[in-house]
């Protein structure tokens, strides 16, 4: 999640919820620890998953 900055990746993932982004890297075996924040989610995804989830 290298392309994208912090204020851009919070106006794409503020729109987006928790829930599906927690799907999202379940589906890509991304292990997320414990308690993480939207912001934490979206690091770990590509950009074009976020920007997928986004336009939903």
């Amino acid at each position: 999640m290298i392309g994208l900055k912090e204020a851009e990746l919070k106006s794409v993932i503020k729109d987006i919820s928790a829930k599906d982004l927690k799907e999202e890297a379940k589906k890509r075996g991304i292990s997320l620890g414990r308690c993480p924040s939207k912001m934490d989610i979206a690091k770990k995804l590509p950009e074009e998953a976020l920007k997928k989830l986004g336009k939903k």
